[in-house]
């Protein structure tokens, strides 16, 4: 979990050309001089302590970086599918701040290569869509273990093309832990009966508790009792909401003759025979009742 935060922190920072936070500047250049490599992207020294960097494949112009955190700002998420990332986007500045595991979690395996979209050159913008879909495979429900086995040979490629085009400052010690973690997931199972959100939500929830910073843990303590007593005589009461369980604010309703809150409101579209008949195709395979069908 904290692997796919930090290489995601990594390859926002240097495609947005964050300070302290980006993998590209005079030292990461230095080491391509150094290296010998990529000639194109050697510092030129303009004066004692002054250098110009040419400009790297893989750091967004302005205009794309208005149109990157832009795509972020306005995307739509479901009802408990992550938090609200576009609080954390900041146009003026274009910038990506205080972005929890979770929000990098989603970052890495859905948005950011939909936020991505024909912005970089080829090479490094396929280089991030094959890591993005190598952290989606592994995070699914259900892994196969050949599968597995092959993604071990993949991400040693995804690896092989980010050098290609990414500094030497940017292959951090959690950019090479990458390589292991489908053989972790064929050694040890799902992903996600292991990853450390549950505890860290958790925490928060205890955290919370503390009152006086001078006692902890018996403030901890004397909430936690008072809230699971709370919950044990709710259960007699009558039209009592339970404690602690989070209810959904779009519930799918049992009659259907009551209505339920709209989302948003909603807008008319006539759609051509092409896409209508692709919608209707896609409703019918990706629906439980006709699997008997197609088996």
């Amino acid at each position: 979990m904290h692997v796919e935060k930090n290489i995601c922190e990594n390859i926002i920072g240097t495609l947005l050309n964050v300070k302290q936070k980006t993998k590209d500047g005079v030292n990461a250049r230095k080491d391509l001089m150094h290296l010998q490599i990529r000639e194109e992207l050697h510092p030129q020294k303009k004066g004692e302590n002054t250098y110009h960097l040419p400009a790297a494949p893989y750091t967004l112009s302005k205009k794309e970086m208005d149109v990157f955190c832009s795509r972020l700002k306005k995307i739509k998420l479901p009802d408990g599918y992550g938090s609200n990332i576009s609080n954390c986007i900041s146009l003026e500045e274009r910038k990506i701040i205080g972005l929890k595991s979770h929000d990098c979690h989603l970052l890495m395996q859905q948005l950011l290569s939909v936020a991505l979209r024909s912005l970089l050159p080829k090479g490094p913008r396929n280089a991030i869509f094959l890591l993005c879909a190598f952290y989606n495979e592994l995070c699914q429900r259900v892994l196969d273990r050949n599968r597995l086995e092959q993604l071990e040979d993949n991400i040693a490629e995804t690896l092989c093309m980010l050098e290609r085009y990414f500094p030497p400052a940017f292959f951090t010690i959690s950019v090479h832990l990458t390589i292991h973690l489908a053989r972790e997931a064929r050694l040890c199972g799902p992903v996600h009966f292991r990853w450390m959100y549950p505890f860290e939500r958790f925490m928060k929830i205890l955290k919370g508790y503390v009152k006086n910073r001078a006692r902890p843990e018996g403030c901890i303590a004397e909430c936690y009792l008072a809230e699971e007593r709370m919950r044990f005589c709710s259960a007699y009461f009558k039209k009592a909401s339970s404690i602690g369980v989070h209810v959904n604010r779009n519930e799918d309703l049992d009659n259907e003759l009551e209505e339920g809150r709209p989302i948003s409101k909603g807008t008319e579209r006539i759609l051509e025979d092409n896409l209508l008949q692709a919608a209707h195709r896609y409703v019918l395979f990706n629906s439980a009742e006709v699997e008997p069908y197609l088996q």
